[in-house]
């Protein structure tokens, strides 16, 4: 039999909550006092503690650390306000295996406990190198399979971002907190998402990934919840949503700061009672997900400009973590290269390449703002070029880079007294009226993209276009970003 030490200075609580984990099997004992329960503590073993964050002689924060000098594998869960859930999070960094909010519920605390008890957390690779490269079969990030060491499916890194990523991650994975990835364009977010699930209790079950800025608002909350048939013109069949599909496992939202206003109301409550409806459909279906978002832009700060809702910011911020960007770890650029080229090679079904000095250098004076896809794709065009049992030499890198210039080309914009290229491929005929329009759509194209960093979500928006006509603009000009 289990047993578990309540710490709480309501008497009621600790009451309620001694009676309702007894009847479920739990040898439980309760104190009103951090002292008290350190006593108790060093009369006798427990398996696992719920302590409240506010007692009366001492703080959640102070007896966690006590308890974990007294029995390291002691679980502790620590009960909290609303206002104070960063400090939670603080103390799950610091080896609370999570927390739970009041009002409680008793359900949701026997599913935790349960949880706590029964799981022997997945540990990610013992290195002292971080995961910094992105999975390897994801289509729409820049992804590996093969890393120079350790054999698994990531390249680990050796600079101090990688290794503060690979802390952040090595806290929050076995947990079963929402998450925040935030990260320039490329850099994998959905990869880092992915680790993050294959390392929770709830590997195995379903990984779901959606683009939510790929999302029209009327096709959001089919896509999310799943519509019946009849729902609306064209629903021919019933549909599962992406939260029915993740049951059990994890949903991960990318670019989840483009879902409109109405659309993140319904998502606000789905968080909250744990039930979707599909579209067209009376009946609640209960699902059970762990949610990652991902975005390129602070959340906070559209909350702040009122395009985000506060409150569902704050169910999604239990834990933050940021991808830096490929230019802030120059150091881990060997470990991609060295993994893309091995990769490539294989797809290619020749001979690895090797860089040569003069292209090594530019790599490492180059800004990559396109992050670990762009790096990839700089590899594939290149091996492509180079003929077997070559160097890659400079001839078969994009422009941009064969300039020397820490900028994207065509980013400059013709008033800047800059002669803007069209890329090959594309013939350009000044007495034609044609080419003289399609001249200046790569240009708007071009400069908007630059405005907004790349971000193709925006950068639709701002010409008032859809992504996909977007990325159709973009494949006729042959612009890579």
């Amino acid at each position: 039999m289990k047993s578990i030490l309540i710490v709480d200075d309501e008497i009621n609580i600790c009451t309620l909550l001694s009676r309702f984990l007894s009847k479920h099997g739990f040898k439980t004992d309760s104190t009103m006092s951090g002292s008290q329960a350190l006593k108790m503590l060093k009369e006798q073993p427990y398996d696992l503690v719920l302590c409240d964050y506010r007692l009366k002689d001492t703080d959640g924060a102070r007896l966690l650390n006590d308890i974990r000098q007294l029995n390291p594998k002691t679980v502790v869960i620590i009960i909290t306000g609303y206002s104070d859930v960063r400090i939670a999070v603080e103390m799950v960094k610091n080896g609370a295996y999570d927390y739970i909010s009041k009002p409680l519920y008793p359900d949701e605390i026997l599913s935790l406990v349960n949880k706590a008890l029964a799981q022997q957390p997945a540990a990610l690779p013992e290195n002292n190198h971080n995961v910094v490269a992105p999975h390897a079969h994801e289509e729409h990030s820049a992804g590996i399979s093969r890393p120079r060491k350790n054999g698994g499916s990531y390249v680990f890194g050796e600079s101090e971002p990688s290794q503060e990523l690979y802390r952040e991650l090595t806290l929050v994975a076995p947990t079963d907190f929402s998450v925040i990835i935030f990260g320039e364009t490329g850099t994998g977010k959905e990869s880092v998402a992915h680790l993050i699930h294959e390392h929770s209790s709830r590997k195995g079950q379903p990984f779901v990934a959606m683009d939510c800025g790929s999302l029209s608002r009327e096709l959001a909350a089919s896509e999310l919840f799943g519509h019946e048939k009849g729902a609306f013109t064209g629903a021919i069949g019933t549909k599962i949503g992406a939260f029915e599909q993740a049951t059990g496992g994890t949903l991960f939202l990318d670019e989840i700061a483009n879902l409109s206003y109405d659309i993140q109301v319904a998502l606000l409550r789905v968080i909250q009672e744990k039930q979707i409806r599909r579209v067209g459909s009376m009946k609640e279906i209960a699902v059970d997900v762990r949610l990652i978002v991902a975005s390129n832009e602070n959340l906070f700060e559209s909350v702040q400009k009122g395009k985000f809702r506060e409150d569902l910011f704050h169910r999604f911020n239990e834990f933050t973590i940021h991808i830096p960007p490929l230019r802030e770890r120059n150091e881990d650029l060997p470990l991609f290269v060295e993994a893309f080229i091995e990769q490539v090679s294989k797809e290619l079904n020749k001979p690895a390449a090797t860089l040569s000095d003069e292209v090594w250098e530019c790599f490492r004076n180059y800004d990559w703002p396109g992050n670990i896809r762009e790096l990839k794709n700089v590899i594939r065009r290149a091996s492509l070029l180079t003929p077997t049992g070559k160097e890659i030499g400079m001839a078969a890198l994009p422009l941009e880079m064969k300039a020397g210039s820490s900028t994207p080309r065509y980013a400059a914009s013709p008033a800047e007294g800059t002669r803007e290229e069209m890329p090959e491929g594309v013939m350009l005929d000044s007495n034609d009226l044609k080419s003289v329009a399609l001249k200046a759509e790569y240009n708007k194209i071009i400069n908007v993209l630059k405005e907004v960093k790349y971000n193709k979500t925006k950068a639709a928006q701002l010409l008032n276009i859809d992504r996909k006509t977007l990325y159709n603009k973009l494949r006729l000009l042959n612009i890579n970003y």
